[in-house]
């Protein structure tokens, strides 16, 4: 289906897209978005030969919004350092969201730590390992 609608479509398109450039000043908004699509089109394109690749972005985009939502209470850190800390922790849990529960990965991995996990094994902790290792305790 690709084959067959998308890509006489992004065909006429780009020739589109190179006859509205041509005419106008080189200057403007316009050509400057335009060039940037053009110089990019090998990439935009991709998905109608591949099929692995999604039509849209809309999974990235809802993926990111709590951390976009966040943006404003990082603001309030109190200072640099704690700035630093909210940064490691929102990308912790955003991270979790991808592999495992963020609660229950975060609850499992700080009993372990107050109960002496053994500091050079903290490679072990990671949300990507963690989810592993459950895979592996469930078989």
């Amino acid at each position: 289906m690709r084959q067959q609608k998308s890509r006489p479509l992004a065909e006429v398109f780009e020739v589109w897209l190179r006859a509205k450039l041509a005419p106008i000043s080189q200057k403007i908004k316009l050509a400057e978005a335009i060039r940037y699509a053009l110089s990019r089109w090998q990439g935009l394109t991709l998905f109608i030969d591949d099929g692995r690749i999604e039509l849209d972005n809309n999974t990235v985009e809802r993926s990111i919004r709590g951390i976009k939502l966040s943006r404003k209470d990082a603001l309030f850190a109190g200072s640099d350092g704690g700035a630093e800390h909210w940064t490691v922790v929102a990308t912790l849990v955003e991270t979790c969201k991808i592999n495992v529960d963020p609660l229950a990965y975060l609850t499992d991995v700080l009993t372990r730590i107050v109960n002496g996990h053994p500091n050079g094994d903290t490679d072990q902790l990671l949300p990507w390992v963690y989810r592993a290792q459950a895979f592996k305790a469930v078989a």
